[in-house]
């Protein structure tokens, strides 16, 4: 994320708060795509299955959750203009989920929602509370926040009550502690996940971040703060259609107000590439400009999946809907800015004390090139193949489309790692 100069009078969080996760991110995506190849039978079948669920939570807590609380610690306190209050809440955040989550996911997977599920879901809640009370206290402290603190702090408020509503479906399967079974409820736990959690986070940071790597001048708070409440708004309306009315054509309000406010993010994030100052851009970013693009996907489903609800193709457009946010949009902005913020992280803590002593590498040296383009062919392949295979049930596509989402998890954390293990280099 963000590193600070070091005549900044912001204090850096401690990279042994940030990297964590990173590698913890990493692992997570690897571990996805093994499980991928190992079950793509579970893509020809109904959505709630223990496989399905299982690689869902592990692209979703294990892989973009993780690899957002790790990079936010970092980025907070740009936003804030002031420090990180705790780096022990920090480092309580990840223990708690790094436990958390395998507990979870190991019992999704062999569909036993007894004491080993619900102790992965209290402990994934735990991280989220001590993150969450991190942010806040940060705030309290430099009373400085702006538009993208408010994206960032709203988003966590969402993705608590995720996690919170996870917890009470996990003990509804043996306590049954709900009105209705868990079935019911997994639209509110898996949108206000999706469109509270991720979309607002993304959208908070790569509003800032994206400009920021243009070295961009445009610069419209007020826009943002249009995306914050048209995304919002979306999001309530949502819940309160879902639980108010069976009328499916009702849900094309809260996808008109959450799509005004992504393609409002969409001409932002173009008007910053239109007035940037530094015209050559880089794989990373334009990367992170193509996982703008791609939030429009999963809104293109959604339109299809109400359209056509009694249509026996819905199983197929409800998984494709779910496989484009979490290995489309999502997938993208983080591997395109995992190597525009982790390189900085890292540079600054091996030669922070000593560039003064030597010529040192510039922090893009750090990882390989010509293994990130390979990253990214292999991926757009992967999503595109295994998209194709889940509309059309081809068992021959998924598996191709397989092959490539692990050759392109696999490469990743090569370079991922080549940048956390990076010894200094002295010229």
């Amino acid at each position: 994320m963000f590193i600070a100069s070091s005549n900044s009078p912001i204090k850096n969080t401690s990279y042994k708060v940030v990297v964590p996760f990173y590698g913890y991110a990493a692992l997570s995506f690897l571990l996805a795509t093994i499980l991928i190849m190992q079950n793509t039978a579970a893509f020809t079948q109904h959505y709630f299955n223990p496989h399905t669920l299982a690689i869902t939570h592990t692209m979703a807590l294990g892989w973009g959750t993780m690899i957002i609380l790790g990079a936010s610690h970092q980025l907070f306190p740009v936003l804030i203009e002031g420090k990180l209050y705790s780096n022990m809440l920090a480092y309580l955040s990840f223990y708690f989920a790094a436990i958390g989550i395998p507990l979870l996911i190991f019992s999704f997977y062999k569909f036993d929602m007894s004491i080993v599920a619900q102790t992965g879901a209290i402990l994934i809640n735990l991280s989220v509370i001590c993150y969450m009370a991190n942010l806040i206290i940060s705030i309290s402290k430099s009373k400085k926040g702006n538009v993208h603190a408010m994206f960032a702090l709203t988003a966590t408020f969402w993705l608590l009550l995720t996690t919170g509503l996870g917890l009470l479906l996990v003990y509804n399967f043996t306590h049954n502690i709900l009105s209705e079974d868990s079935l019911y409820y997994l639209s509110f736990h898996a949108h206000m996940g999706i469109i509270g959690w991720f979309l607002l986070m993304v959208i908070g940071v790569g509003s800032r971040l994206i400009p920021m790597f243009l070295i961009s001048k445009y610069e419209n708070k007020k826009m943002l703060w249009f995306v914050y409440g048209f995304i919002n708004a979306g999001l309530l309306s949502f819940i309160a259609i879902s639980l108010l009315s069976y009328k499916s054509w009702l849900y094309f309000i809260p996808m008109l107000l959450i799509g005004i406010g992504v393609v409002l993010f969409g001409y932002y994030i173009y008007q910053s590439y239109i007035k940037r100052i530094r015209k050559k851009v880089d794989g990373q970013v334009k990367i992170s400009m193509v996982s703008v693009a791609f939030m429009v996907i999963p809104i293109v489903v959604l339109v299809g999946i109400i359209t056509i609800f009694t249509s026996i193709s819905n199983i197929e457009f409800v998984l494709l809907y779910g496989f484009t946010i979490f290995f489309g949009w999502i997938t993208a902005i983080i591997l395109g800015m995992t190597f525009k913020t982790l390189p900085f992280i890292i540079w600054n803590k091996v030669y922070h004390n000593i560039a003064g002593l030597g010529k040192t590498p510039n922090p893009k040296e750090l990882f390989s090139t010509p293994v990130f383009i390979a990253t990214t062919a292999s991926y757009l392949m992967g999503f595109v193949i295994f998209g194709y295979g889940i509309i059309r049930t081809d068992m021959l596509m998924l598996k191709i489309g397989a092959i490539f989402l692990l050759v392109t998890a696999i490469l990743y954390n090569l370079n991922v790692f080549k940048i956390i293990f990076h010894k200094a280099k002295l010229k």
